[in-house]
């Protein structure tokens, strides 16, 4: 009896201290990212700028489907997915208020 239950103490104390699934991030070479993101989602470059001197993120997303993915690029090429999800929506470019001469 005491074997079965430090068993299962053990069991779910090593799955209590695994990191979580979304914690896990995907990477691999940007281009085959970029060709997967394009061709399987139909995702286009959406925004993107320098987050530090070495971390380039993208966003990218399909304004059809709703589907988006937020890219961090490492100088040496390697990209890895931070975020990744469904319901995106692009706000509208708000105009810039220009000074009229009365």
């Amino acid at each position: 009896m005491f074997k079965r239950i430090f068993t299962a103490a053990m069991v779910f104390g090593i799955a209590a201290t695994a990191p979580p699934a979304l914690a896990q991030m995907s990477c691999g070479y940007r281009e085959r990212i970029v060709e997967r993101l394009s061709g399987h989602f139909a995702e286009e470059l959406t925004a993107a700028g320098l987050q530090s001197e070495t971390q380039y993120i993208e966003i990218w997303s399909a304004p059809e489907s709703g589907t988006f993915t937020v890219l961090m690029t490492r100088p040496d090429g390697i990209s890895c997915v931070i975020a990744a999800g469904t319901n995106w929506h692009q706000k509208p470019a708000t105009p810039v208020p220009t000074d009229t001469p009365s």
